[in-house]
């Protein structure tokens, strides 16, 4: 099994005993041992996933690496976030998924409109399984539990994954304050209902809702 561990709190560095790896293309920056890169086509599992990201035009190109050494990932000084996922899925926004142990399944979720209206598109990266999946972020990420009867909104441009039982819909943020023009809320917010995991960054990728 893939060992995860983070080098300072911008580049993971995993340890392969002979087992392999799936991450970004171009995210290694070093290694030791021996080690080999094989580019993936379509960066999801399946006919399916590679359809639905050519029919959105999302583009994430994904290597497996496999050897013997510790070999390092990292994406433009972003923060990295593990996550060990123990038989649940973690949904991520496909440009924060930096890496994930071979054994964990990824592909590709409709969201609909509601992706499409907070910015992040028809489908998002679902991963699967057991292991351990490094999450990228613009700053340090927050994670925020959804509870039975403890909904959560976020921003959508600061929204980066989420795990557990958790159903997200598209509020209004505009109340009596922002319609006259006093207020400086959001336009559109992302409501999380249910039981699980919310990774929110510190720092918001422009939306079509933006401010109000």
């Amino acid at each position: 099994m893939a060992q995860f561990r983070l080098q300072g709190s911008r580049v993971l560095a995993v340890e392969l005993a002979g087992d392999a790896v799936k991450a970004r293309n171009g995210s290694m920056v070093a290694y030791t041992g021996q080690m080999a890169f094989k580019k993936l086509t379509g960066g999801g599992d399946g006919l399916r996933g590679m359809v639905a990201r050519r029919l959105t035009g999302e583009q994430m190109e994904v290597m497996e690496v496999k050897g013997q050494g510790t070999c390092y990932f990292a994406d433009r000084a972003t923060e990295i976030n593990l996550v060990r996922l123990t038989g649940e899925v973690l949904y991520v926004e496909a440009d924060n998924l930096l890496c994930t142990e071979a054994a964990l399944r990824t592909g590709t979720t409709f969201t609909g409109l509601n992706g499409v209206s907070s910015g992040n598109g028809l489908f998002t990266t679902k991963v699967e399984g057991h292991g351990w999946a490094a999450v990228t972020s613009n700053g340090p990420a927050v994670v925020l539990r959804v509870g039975k009867d403890m909904p959560l909104r976020v921003d959508p441009g600061a929204y980066v994954a989420h795990t557990g039982s958790l159903h997200r819909s598209l509020k209004s943020g505009a109340g009596w304050t922002t319609a006259i023009g006093e207020g400086g809320g959001e336009a559109v917010q992302v409501e999380f209902t249910g039981e699980g995991l919310v990774y929110v960054q510190p720092s918001e990728k422009h939306t079509p809702g933006g401010d109000v």
